[in-house]
Parts: C-alpha cells; sequence; structure tokens
C-alpha cells in the first residue's frame, strides 16, 4: 500500500481510496490503462474529463459495481479487488455512491427515501424520526419531506440523494456529475453541499465531472484530468491551472470558453 506523509509531523497515513495499477476493458475498448491514484481520508478529490472517458467506471470500480482486469483497488485499508458480493455489503455502507440519477425509489417520499438506510439497518422509529430530521436539515431539504421525486427537480433529486447517502452513516461519499443539468443556482448549491459534507462529517469525497468552473474549482481538494485511459494530470486547481501539458491546457481552455458562454445565456 502506498503512503502519502504529514508534512507537519513527516508521519505515514494510508489513502483511503487507493488505485493501483488498474485496468479496465469493456470489449475491445480500454477505459482504464493502468490508473494509479490515491484519495485522502478527509479530501475531496475530483476526477475530471469529457464524457465517455471512464469517469464514471472509475467510480463503480471503487464500490466493487465492476471488477477491474488487474491492478488493485484499496478501500479503507481493504483490497476490495477479489471480493464477493457479500463481502462487497459492508464496503458499499461505508462508501456511498451517489449517481447522476439520483436513483431514488419511486414510490416512497423523500422522508422514506432518507430514512430507508435507517429502517434497513433495524434503527427503532424515534431513531429513525430524529436521523431523517436531522439529515434534511443538514441538507436544506426540510421542507420536501412529504413530497414524492415525481415532484422533485434534478438538483433536488440529487440533494435528497446525498441526505440518504449521509443516513447510512459512511465514511467516504462519491458523486457522479453532481452539477450536470442543473441550472446555476442549483449547482451552487451542491457544490455547498458537497463541501458541507466534508467539513462538517469529515467525509472522504471524490466528484467525477467534465466541470472545472461550475464544479471541481469549487469542491476539490486535488483533481486529475482522465484521457484515453491515464491520469495526465494529478494536483491542486494552482497546478492544473498553470500546467503546460498541452491536453490539460486544451481542457482548461475549453472550461474557460464554455463557462463564459454559460455567463451570457444566463
Amino acid at each position: 500500500m502506498a503512503f502519502i506523509f504529514n508534512g507537519i509531523y513527516n508521519t505515514p497515513m494510508a489513502y483511503f481510496i487507493e488505485f493501483i495499477d488498474v485496468t479496465k476493458s469493456f470489449d475491445d475498448r480500454k477505459v482504464l490503462d493502468g490508473v494509479s491514484f490515491g484519495v485522502e481520508e478527509g479530501e475531496t478529490f475530483a476526477i475530471l474529463g469529457p464524457s465517455g472517458v471512464g469517469k464514471t467506471v472509475t467510480l463503480t470500480l471503487a464500490v466493487g459495481l465492476f471488477k477491474p482486469d488487474s491492478g488493485k483497488i484499496i478501500v479503507d485499508g481493504e483490497d476490495i479487488t477479489k471480493m464477493s458480493e457479500r463481502e462487497l455489503a459492508p464496503v458499499r455502507r461505508k462508501v456511498q455512491l451517489i449517481f447522476q440519477s439520483g436513483a431514488l425509489f419511486d414510490s416512497l417520499t423523500v422522508w422514506e427515501n432518507v430514512g430507508f438506510p435507517l429502517t434497513d439497518a433495524g434503527e427503532h422509529d424515534d431513531v429513525v424520526e430524529k436521523k431523517v430530521r436531522e439529515y434534511l436539515e443538514l441538507v436544506e431539504i426540510e421542507d420536501a419531506a412529504n413530497l414524492m421525486p415525481s415532484e422533485l427537480s434534478t438538483g433536488m433529486k440529487r440533494a435528497v440523494a446525498i441526505a440518504r447517502g449521509v443516513a447510512a452513516q459512511p465514511k467516504a461519499i462519491l458523486y457522479d456529475e453532481p452539477t450536470t443539468m442543473v441550472d446555476p443556482l442549483m449547482s451552487q448549491t451542491i457544490n455547498k453541499l458537497i463541501r458541507k459534507m466534508q467539513r462538517q462529517l469529515n467525509l472522504t469525497q471524490m466528484v467525477v465531472t467534465h466541470d472545472i468552473a461550475n464544479c471541481a474549482e469549487k469542491v476539490a481538494d486535488h483533481v486529475a484530468l482522465l484521457n484515453q485511459g491515464k491520469f495526465v494530470f494529478i494536483g491542486t486547481m494552482d497546478e492544473l491551472y498553470k500546467s503546460d501539458h498541452p491536453v490539460v491546457k486544451e481542457f482548461v481552455e475549453e472550461d474557460r470558453i464554455r463557462f463564459e458562454k454559460d455567463k451570457e445565456l444566463a
């Protein structure tokens, strides 16, 4: 296992999530080609790249929904690479994946959706009542408690999904394109929620996004740019903007142009 070093005390700390030389192909298309990176405990790590480069595949690998063709995936000190579905169950409780769609239960209210992980874990009704109220307040959607998913906007569905993820009392949350297909105001709200989850709950987080200005810049401690199955950059936002790598420069410039166009249309 690789280690990072605390700059003050120079003591080793293991990554919470670590990919070691991971490859993944679908048919004859290699999506990930020897990818290695680590996510520090308590940080928010963003994976950048255009649609279809394998960002979401990386998240699904991190919770064992897909298996890598080769390499290792370590989560909270455990090698999950070859775990069975039964062995993966506790891993998925501690690492919650928030899908782009929200993946809410259509037949349950917002309240019932958020309470599901608690009732599923056998919590008493009074505990469920108290915690659901707490989590709805945390993501600032308590007024939507009795609504059905069909009555919610895309952004509200994601906020509910975050609350349900937190209700599972995880150590980490993974977000799939959290600000895609939402208006600028809701995008700001979701970004603030992601930062809030990190700062108030000390959660480790991964975010995949194609959007630097409207997402990664607002939430990430470190970012990585995925291109043709490999990371061409891993570092801070400042380092990303200063990078001379041609692929990085092109991606940053395209994001800047898109951001300026969005501002004109707003």
